[in-house]
Protein backbone atom coordinates (compact mmCIF):
# COMPACT_ATOMS: atom_id res chain seq x y z
CA UNK A 1 0.00 0.00 0.00
CA UNK A 2 1.65 3.23 -0.81
CA UNK A 3 2.10 5.87 1.37
CA UNK A 4 0.75 9.64 0.36
CA UNK A 5 4.05 11.14 1.39
CA UNK A 6 4.63 14.55 3.27
CA UNK A 7 5.84 17.44 1.09
CA UNK A 8 9.21 17.66 3.24
CA UNK A 9 9.78 13.95 2.89
CA UNK A 10 8.40 13.84 -0.90
CA UNK A 11 10.49 17.02 -1.52
CA UNK A 12 13.55 14.41 -0.71
CA UNK A 13 13.00 11.59 -2.92
CA UNK A 14 14.71 11.44 -6.23
CA UNK A 15 12.00 12.07 -8.96
CA UNK A 16 11.08 9.88 -11.74
CA UNK A 17 13.47 10.57 -14.51
CA UNK A 18 12.66 8.54 -17.48
CA UNK A 19 14.09 9.80 -20.40
CA UNK A 20 11.97 11.70 -22.24
CA UNK A 21 11.51 11.71 -26.37
CA UNK A 22 10.64 15.33 -26.87
CA UNK A 23 10.69 18.43 -29.09
CA UNK A 24 11.38 22.34 -27.91
CA UNK A 25 8.21 24.64 -27.21
CA UNK A 26 8.77 26.51 -30.02
CA UNK A 27 9.04 23.28 -32.52
CA UNK A 28 6.37 22.24 -30.84
CA UNK A 29 4.21 25.83 -31.93
CA UNK A 30 5.39 25.31 -35.12
CA UNK A 31 4.37 21.67 -35.46
CA UNK A 32 0.43 22.56 -33.35
CA UNK A 33 0.32 25.77 -35.69
CA UNK A 34 -1.55 23.89 -38.74
CA UNK A 35 -3.92 22.03 -36.91
CA UNK A 36 -7.58 23.31 -36.06
CA UNK A 37 -11.05 21.84 -35.19
CA UNK A 38 -13.12 21.11 -32.37
CA UNK A 39 -12.24 19.64 -28.82
CA UNK A 40 -14.27 18.36 -26.43
CA UNK A 41 -13.48 18.33 -22.44
CA UNK A 42 -15.35 16.64 -19.89
CA UNK A 43 -15.51 18.16 -16.76
CA UNK A 44 -17.41 18.18 -12.75
CA UNK A 45 -18.93 21.47 -11.05
CA UNK A 46 -15.80 22.98 -9.30
CA UNK A 47 -16.22 26.07 -7.23
CA UNK A 48 -18.96 29.03 -7.92
CA UNK A 49 -18.31 32.18 -8.79
CA UNK A 50 -20.77 34.82 -7.86
CA UNK A 51 -22.96 33.72 -10.51
CA UNK A 52 -23.33 30.24 -9.03
CA UNK A 53 -21.63 29.41 -12.02
CA UNK A 54 -19.38 26.15 -10.79
CA UNK A 55 -17.86 26.07 -14.81
CA UNK A 56 -16.50 29.42 -14.35
CA UNK A 57 -12.74 28.55 -14.54
CA UNK A 58 -12.70 25.83 -17.07
CA UNK A 59 -15.14 28.50 -19.11
CA UNK A 60 -12.14 31.14 -18.63
CA UNK A 61 -9.07 28.75 -19.66
CA UNK A 62 -11.39 27.21 -22.95
CA UNK A 63 -11.47 30.91 -23.58
CA UNK A 64 -7.85 31.87 -22.95
CA UNK A 65 -6.84 29.18 -24.95
CA UNK A 66 -9.12 29.72 -27.80
CA UNK A 67 -7.30 32.65 -28.37
CA UNK A 68 -3.73 31.54 -28.34
CA UNK A 69 -4.71 28.12 -30.76
CA UNK A 70 -6.81 30.27 -33.55
CA UNK A 71 -9.38 27.72 -35.15
CA UNK A 72 -9.69 25.66 -32.24
CA UNK A 73 -13.01 25.52 -30.17
CA UNK A 74 -12.90 23.94 -27.08
CA UNK A 75 -16.71 22.44 -26.10
CA UNK A 76 -17.17 21.80 -22.50
CA UNK A 77 -19.72 18.94 -21.34
CA UNK A 78 -20.81 19.20 -18.03
CA UNK A 79 -21.05 16.31 -16.13
CA UNK A 80 -21.42 15.39 -12.35
CA UNK A 81 -19.15 14.14 -10.47
CA UNK A 82 -20.90 11.41 -9.07
CA UNK A 83 -21.17 10.48 -13.12
CA UNK A 84 -18.30 10.81 -14.67
CA UNK A 85 -17.02 7.32 -14.13
CA UNK A 86 -19.96 5.86 -15.24
CA UNK A 87 -20.36 7.94 -17.95
CA UNK A 88 -16.89 7.21 -19.18
CA UNK A 89 -17.01 3.64 -18.75
CA UNK A 90 -19.98 3.95 -21.12
CA UNK A 91 -18.49 6.09 -23.39
CA UNK A 92 -15.71 3.31 -23.45
CA UNK A 93 -17.69 0.52 -24.40
CA UNK A 94 -19.46 2.56 -27.18
CA UNK A 95 -15.76 4.29 -28.38
CA UNK A 96 -17.47 7.71 -28.33
CA UNK A 97 -15.28 9.40 -25.52
CA UNK A 98 -14.38 12.54 -25.34
CA UNK A 99 -11.05 14.01 -26.29
CA UNK A 100 -9.93 15.82 -22.48
CA UNK A 101 -11.15 14.42 -18.95
CA UNK A 102 -10.82 14.61 -15.54
CA UNK A 103 -9.60 11.94 -12.91
CA UNK A 104 -11.76 12.50 -9.53
CA UNK A 105 -9.69 13.56 -7.00
CA UNK A 106 -10.77 10.85 -4.69
CA UNK A 107 -9.06 8.28 -6.80
CA UNK A 108 -6.15 7.27 -7.75
CA UNK A 109 -4.83 8.18 -11.01
CA UNK A 110 -5.78 5.93 -14.30
CA UNK A 111 -8.03 3.11 -14.73
CA UNK A 112 -6.02 0.26 -15.57
CA UNK A 113 -8.71 -1.10 -17.86
CA UNK A 114 -8.29 1.99 -20.17
CA UNK A 115 -5.03 1.67 -20.55
CA UNK A 116 -5.02 -2.00 -20.97
CA UNK A 117 -7.54 -1.29 -23.62
CA UNK A 118 -5.45 1.76 -25.38
CA UNK A 119 -7.79 4.28 -24.44
CA UNK A 120 -5.73 7.11 -22.79
CA UNK A 121 -2.92 8.23 -24.87
CA UNK A 122 0.81 8.07 -23.00
CA UNK A 123 2.03 12.17 -22.47
CA UNK A 124 6.11 11.50 -22.63
CA UNK A 125 6.63 12.61 -25.75
CA UNK A 126 4.88 16.09 -24.62
CA UNK A 127 6.69 16.83 -21.08
CA UNK A 128 10.41 17.04 -20.72
CA UNK A 129 12.09 15.81 -18.17
CA UNK A 130 12.52 19.06 -16.14
CA UNK A 131 8.22 19.46 -16.57
CA UNK A 132 8.21 16.28 -15.03
CA UNK A 133 10.49 17.61 -11.69
CA UNK A 134 7.89 20.08 -11.30
CA UNK A 135 5.74 16.96 -9.69
CA UNK A 136 5.03 15.42 -6.62
CA UNK A 137 6.57 11.73 -7.29
CA UNK A 138 3.91 9.57 -5.86
CA UNK A 139 1.57 12.32 -7.67
CA UNK A 140 3.08 11.89 -11.18
CA UNK A 141 3.52 8.24 -10.15
CA UNK A 142 -0.28 7.59 -9.54
CA UNK A 143 -0.86 8.50 -13.83
CA UNK A 144 2.48 6.19 -14.65
CA UNK A 145 2.06 2.57 -15.76
CA UNK A 146 4.81 0.48 -16.86
CA UNK A 147 7.10 3.73 -16.43
CA UNK A 148 4.52 5.65 -19.33
CA UNK A 149 2.82 8.62 -17.97
CA UNK A 150 -1.28 8.71 -18.86
CA UNK A 151 -2.14 11.01 -17.35
CA UNK A 152 -1.18 14.68 -15.54
CA UNK A 153 -1.13 15.49 -12.09
CA UNK A 154 -3.32 18.58 -10.95
CA UNK A 155 -4.47 18.09 -7.39
CA UNK A 156 -4.36 15.86 -4.37
CA UNK A 157 -6.22 15.20 -1.47
CA UNK A 158 -6.64 13.38 2.10
CA UNK A 159 -10.03 12.28 3.92
CA UNK A 160 -10.36 14.41 7.55
CA UNK A 161 -12.95 15.07 10.13
CA UNK A 162 -14.57 17.98 10.29
CA UNK A 163 -15.74 18.88 13.65
CA UNK A 164 -18.51 21.58 14.10
CA UNK A 165 -16.68 23.75 17.16
CA UNK A 166 -20.20 25.44 18.10
CA UNK A 167 -21.95 22.20 19.26
CA UNK A 168 -18.43 20.79 20.83
CA UNK A 169 -18.40 24.35 23.01
CA UNK A 170 -22.33 24.34 23.69
CA UNK A 171 -22.16 20.83 25.49
CA UNK A 172 -18.85 21.91 27.06
CA UNK A 173 -16.91 19.55 24.97
CA UNK A 174 -13.16 19.76 24.28
CA UNK A 175 -11.57 19.31 20.89
CA UNK A 176 -9.23 16.71 20.24
CA UNK A 177 -6.06 18.35 21.28
CA UNK A 178 -3.74 18.95 18.23
CA UNK A 179 -6.62 17.13 16.14
CA UNK A 180 -5.66 13.17 17.23
CA UNK A 181 -7.58 11.25 19.31
CA UNK A 182 -7.84 7.38 20.18
CA UNK A 183 -10.68 5.68 19.47
CA UNK A 184 -12.19 5.42 23.24
CA UNK A 185 -11.88 9.48 23.55
CA UNK A 186 -13.59 9.46 20.41
CA UNK A 187 -16.67 7.40 20.84
CA UNK A 188 -16.74 9.35 24.59
CA UNK A 189 -16.66 12.38 23.12
CA UNK A 190 -19.54 11.28 20.36
CA UNK A 191 -22.31 10.28 23.23
CA UNK A 192 -21.71 14.08 25.26
CA UNK A 193 -22.07 15.82 21.68
CA UNK A 194 -26.12 13.39 20.93
CA UNK A 195 -28.18 15.01 22.76
CA UNK A 196 -32.05 16.04 22.65
CA UNK A 197 -31.88 20.40 22.20
CA UNK A 198 -35.38 21.21 22.21
CA UNK A 199 -36.39 18.77 25.05
CA UNK A 200 -38.92 17.01 23.45
CA UNK A 201 -38.08 13.86 24.27
CA UNK A 202 -36.05 12.80 21.16
CA UNK A 203 -32.34 13.33 19.78
CA UNK A 204 -31.53 16.44 17.63
CA UNK A 205 -28.14 16.77 17.51
CA UNK A 206 -25.90 13.48 16.98
CA UNK A 207 -22.00 13.85 17.56
CA UNK A 208 -21.42 11.58 14.14
CA UNK A 209 -22.36 10.61 10.84
CA UNK A 210 -21.31 9.28 7.19
CA UNK A 211 -22.29 7.80 4.57
CA UNK A 212 -21.22 4.69 1.96
CA UNK A 213 -21.65 5.44 -1.66
CA UNK A 214 -19.46 3.48 -4.55
CA UNK A 215 -16.52 5.67 -5.58
CA UNK A 216 -15.97 7.58 -2.03
CA UNK A 217 -13.93 6.80 0.97
CA UNK A 218 -14.95 9.10 3.55
CA UNK A 219 -15.88 6.13 6.28
CA UNK A 220 -13.08 3.88 4.94
CA UNK A 221 -10.29 5.36 7.18
CA UNK A 222 -12.55 3.80 10.29
CA UNK A 223 -12.02 0.34 8.73
CA UNK A 224 -8.58 0.71 8.28
CA UNK A 225 -7.85 1.34 12.17
CA UNK A 226 -7.07 -1.92 13.26
CA UNK A 227 -4.52 -2.60 10.55
CA UNK A 228 -7.32 -3.59 7.55
CA UNK A 229 -7.02 -3.62 3.69
CA UNK A 230 -9.13 -4.13 1.37
CA UNK A 231 -6.59 -6.29 -0.67
CA UNK A 232 -3.38 -7.51 -0.24
CA UNK A 233 -0.22 -5.17 -1.28
CA UNK A 234 -0.10 -6.73 -4.85
CA UNK A 235 -3.89 -6.62 -5.34
CA UNK A 236 -4.18 -10.52 -5.39
CA UNK A 237 -5.85 -11.24 -2.29
CA UNK A 238 -9.11 -10.13 -0.89
CA UNK A 239 -8.61 -9.68 2.53
CA UNK A 240 -11.09 -7.48 4.09
CA UNK A 241 -12.03 -10.20 5.85
CA UNK A 242 -9.71 -10.59 8.35
CA UNK A 243 -10.33 -9.82 11.53
CA UNK A 244 -8.64 -6.48 11.90
CA UNK A 245 -11.18 -5.13 8.91
CA UNK A 246 -14.08 -6.82 10.31
CA UNK A 247 -13.45 -5.89 14.05
CA UNK A 248 -13.41 -2.23 12.70
CA UNK A 249 -16.60 -2.39 10.49
CA UNK A 250 -18.52 -3.32 13.73
CA UNK A 251 -17.49 -0.76 16.03
CA UNK A 252 -18.19 1.71 13.29
CA UNK A 253 -21.48 0.11 12.63
CA UNK A 254 -22.12 0.16 16.68
CA UNK A 255 -21.79 4.09 16.90
CA UNK A 256 -25.23 3.80 15.15
CA UNK A 257 -26.69 0.43 16.22
CA UNK A 258 -25.69 0.21 20.04
CA UNK A 259 -24.11 3.30 20.91
CA UNK A 260 -27.20 5.27 19.00
CA UNK A 261 -24.77 8.62 18.79
CA UNK A 262 -25.71 8.58 15.13
CA UNK A 263 -28.65 8.92 13.19
CA UNK A 264 -30.49 6.16 11.23
CA UNK A 265 -29.23 7.63 7.65
CA UNK A 266 -25.52 6.80 8.47
CA UNK A 267 -24.04 4.44 6.09
CA UNK A 268 -27.03 5.46 3.29
CA UNK A 269 -25.77 6.80 0.07
CA UNK A 270 -27.19 10.28 0.58
CA UNK A 271 -24.07 12.47 0.40
CA UNK A 272 -25.85 16.10 -0.35
CA UNK A 273 -28.38 15.29 3.18
CA UNK A 274 -25.14 14.11 4.85
CA UNK A 275 -23.59 17.26 4.13
CA UNK A 276 -26.55 19.07 4.69
CA UNK A 277 -26.78 18.05 8.29
CA UNK A 278 -23.51 18.83 9.19
CA UNK A 279 -23.25 22.17 6.93
CA UNK A 280 -26.83 23.90 6.42
CA UNK A 281 -28.88 21.77 9.83
CA UNK A 282 -25.70 21.91 12.00
CA UNK A 283 -27.84 18.47 13.54
CA UNK A 284 -24.24 16.33 13.30
CA UNK A 285 -21.23 17.53 15.45
CA UNK A 286 -18.51 15.51 13.15
CA UNK A 287 -18.15 13.76 9.83
CA UNK A 288 -15.54 12.58 7.43
CA UNK A 289 -15.09 14.47 4.42
CA UNK A 290 -12.32 14.56 1.56
CA UNK A 291 -10.40 18.54 1.45
CA UNK A 292 -12.41 19.85 -0.82
CA UNK A 293 -15.60 19.76 1.87
CA UNK A 294 -12.59 22.27 4.13
CA UNK A 295 -13.46 25.18 1.27
CA UNK A 296 -17.22 24.13 1.37
CA UNK A 297 -17.39 24.73 5.08
CA UNK A 298 -15.37 27.99 5.24
CA UNK A 299 -17.60 28.84 2.32
CA UNK A 300 -20.54 28.38 4.88
CA UNK A 301 -18.95 30.68 7.45
CA UNK A 302 -18.66 27.69 9.87
CA UNK A 303 -17.14 27.61 13.32
CA UNK A 304 -14.96 24.11 12.57
CA UNK A 305 -11.75 22.94 13.05
CA UNK A 306 -9.80 19.32 10.89
CA UNK A 307 -9.24 16.29 12.68
CA UNK A 308 -7.83 13.35 12.39
CA UNK A 309 -9.99 9.67 12.04
CA UNK A 310 -9.74 8.04 15.94
CA UNK A 311 -6.69 5.45 16.20
CA UNK A 312 -6.37 2.14 18.28
CA UNK A 313 -2.45 2.65 18.63
CA UNK A 314 -1.56 6.31 18.45
CA UNK A 315 -1.12 6.07 14.66
CA UNK A 316 -4.22 7.43 12.66
CA UNK A 317 -4.43 6.28 9.24
CA UNK A 318 -6.81 7.81 6.41
CA UNK A 319 -7.00 7.87 2.32
CA UNK A 320 -5.74 10.24 0.15
CA UNK A 321 -6.09 10.63 -3.63
CA UNK A 322 -5.03 12.43 -6.84
CA UNK A 323 -6.97 14.06 -9.48
CA UNK A 324 -5.74 14.68 -13.02
CA UNK A 325 -6.28 14.99 -16.76
CA UNK A 326 -6.38 12.09 -19.61
CA UNK A 327 -6.24 12.45 -23.38
CA UNK A 328 -7.73 9.99 -24.51
CA UNK A 329 -7.45 8.15 -28.02
CA UNK A 330 -6.24 10.17 -30.72
CA UNK A 331 -5.54 9.45 -34.12
CA UNK A 332 -4.02 13.21 -35.33
CA UNK A 333 -1.18 13.66 -34.39
CA UNK A 334 -1.20 17.13 -34.56
CA UNK A 335 -4.10 17.03 -32.31
CA UNK A 336 -2.42 15.30 -30.09
CA UNK A 337 -0.03 18.08 -29.73
CA UNK A 338 -2.38 20.48 -28.83
CA UNK A 339 -4.42 18.56 -26.23
CA UNK A 340 -1.02 17.75 -24.59
CA UNK A 341 -0.68 22.27 -24.74
CA UNK A 342 -4.41 22.51 -23.18
CA UNK A 343 -3.57 19.59 -20.73
CA UNK A 344 -0.65 21.77 -19.43
CA UNK A 345 -2.40 24.91 -19.22
CA UNK A 346 -5.22 22.57 -17.25
CA UNK A 347 -2.49 21.82 -14.42
CA UNK A 348 -0.26 24.60 -14.17
CA UNK A 349 0.85 26.32 -11.31
CA UNK A 350 -1.15 29.27 -11.73
CA UNK A 351 -4.24 27.25 -11.81
CA UNK A 352 -2.94 24.83 -9.22
CA UNK A 353 -2.53 27.62 -6.63
CA UNK A 354 -6.05 29.41 -7.79
CA UNK A 355 -7.48 25.18 -7.06
CA UNK A 356 -5.85 25.22 -3.87
CA UNK A 357 -7.15 28.50 -2.73
CA UNK A 358 -10.63 28.02 -4.00
CA UNK A 359 -11.10 24.46 -4.06
CA UNK A 360 -9.32 23.23 -1.03
CA UNK A 361 -6.91 20.82 -3.04
CA UNK A 362 -3.50 20.03 -2.71
CA UNK A 363 -1.06 21.35 -5.09
CA UNK A 364 0.70 18.06 -7.51
CA UNK A 365 3.40 20.74 -8.11
CA UNK A 366 6.17 21.78 -6.16
CA UNK A 367 5.86 25.53 -7.68
CA UNK A 368 2.55 25.63 -6.78
CA UNK A 369 3.07 24.61 -3.35
CA UNK A 370 6.19 26.99 -3.14
CA UNK A 371 3.91 29.69 -3.55
CA UNK A 372 2.42 28.97 -0.62
CA UNK A 373 -1.58 28.99 -1.07
CA UNK A 374 -2.50 27.69 2.64
CA UNK A 375 -0.49 30.73 4.58
CA UNK A 376 -3.64 32.25 5.97
CA UNK A 377 -5.76 28.99 5.56
CA UNK A 378 -5.22 27.06 9.37
CA UNK A 379 -7.83 24.82 8.15
CA UNK A 380 -6.14 23.69 5.10
CA UNK A 381 -2.47 23.76 7.16
CA UNK A 382 -4.18 21.22 9.35
CA UNK A 383 -5.10 18.99 6.56
CA UNK A 384 -2.15 18.62 5.07
CA UNK A 385 -0.74 17.43 8.16
CA UNK A 386 -2.23 13.92 7.76
CA UNK A 387 -0.66 13.30 4.35
CA UNK A 388 1.58 11.90 6.56
CA UNK A 389 -1.12 8.63 7.87
CA UNK A 390 -2.83 8.78 4.25
CA UNK A 391 -2.08 5.94 2.27
CA UNK A 392 -3.78 5.39 -1.96
CA UNK A 393 -7.00 2.97 -2.37
CA UNK A 394 -5.61 -0.24 -4.34
CA UNK A 395 -5.27 -0.18 -8.00
CA UNK A 396 -6.94 -3.07 -10.18
CA UNK A 397 -8.54 -3.11 -12.90
CA UNK A 398 -11.41 -4.32 -12.07
CA UNK A 399 -11.25 -1.87 -9.19
CA UNK A 400 -14.80 -0.24 -9.75
CA UNK A 401 -16.55 -3.58 -9.56
CA UNK A 402 -14.40 -4.61 -6.62
CA UNK A 403 -15.25 -1.05 -4.81
CA UNK A 404 -19.31 -2.04 -5.62
CA UNK A 405 -19.10 -5.28 -4.37
CA UNK A 406 -17.42 -4.09 -0.93
CA UNK A 407 -19.42 -0.86 -0.63
CA UNK A 408 -23.05 -3.05 -1.10
CA UNK A 409 -22.11 -4.72 1.78
CA UNK A 410 -20.58 -1.90 3.85
CA UNK A 411 -24.24 -0.76 3.42
CA UNK A 412 -25.84 -3.60 4.54
CA UNK A 413 -23.40 -3.79 7.75
CA UNK A 414 -23.86 0.16 8.99
CA UNK A 415 -27.72 -0.61 8.32
CA UNK A 416 -27.72 -3.63 10.67
CA UNK A 417 -28.81 -5.91 8.03
CA UNK A 418 -25.79 -8.28 7.97
CA UNK A 419 -23.12 -8.88 10.61
CA UNK A 420 -19.52 -7.53 8.96
CA UNK A 421 -18.69 -11.20 8.75
CA UNK A 422 -21.72 -12.36 6.61
CA UNK A 423 -21.07 -9.06 4.71
CA UNK A 424 -17.61 -9.70 3.91
CA UNK A 425 -18.11 -13.56 2.94
CA UNK A 426 -20.41 -12.27 0.48
CA UNK A 427 -17.94 -9.41 -0.62
CA UNK A 428 -15.24 -12.23 -1.29
CA UNK A 429 -17.75 -14.56 -3.28
CA UNK A 430 -17.82 -11.81 -5.69
CA UNK A 431 -14.22 -9.77 -5.66
CA UNK A 432 -12.65 -13.42 -5.92
CA UNK A 433 -13.71 -13.99 -9.26
CA UNK A 434 -12.91 -9.90 -10.14
CA UNK A 435 -9.23 -10.73 -9.02
CA UNK A 436 -8.66 -13.73 -11.25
Amino acid sequence: MKTFKTVAVVTAVSLLGTALVGCSSEEKKEETANWTGKITIWDGPRWKDDKENKYHWLEKVAADFEKSHQGVDVEIVQVPWAELNDKLGVSLAGKKLPDIAPVDISGNGVNPMFIKQKAVEPLDAYFTAEEKKDFYPNALEAYTTDGKMYGVPAAMTVHSLLLNLDIFRERNVEPPKDGLWTWDEFTEKMKKLTYDKNGDGTTDVYGFSTYIKNGYYEAWPFLYMNGGRPLSDDASKFTFDAPEALSAMKDLADLKTSAKVAPKEMGSGDVGGTWKAFANGKTVAVEPWATWAISAAQGAKMNFMVASYPSKDGKPVTIGGVGGWTMFHQEEEGKKKVLADLLKELTSTENQVLSAKSYGTFPSRLSAMEQDPFAENVQMQQAQKLTEYAVMVPRHENWKKIDEAIQQQLQLVLNGEKTPEAAMKEAKSKVDGLLK
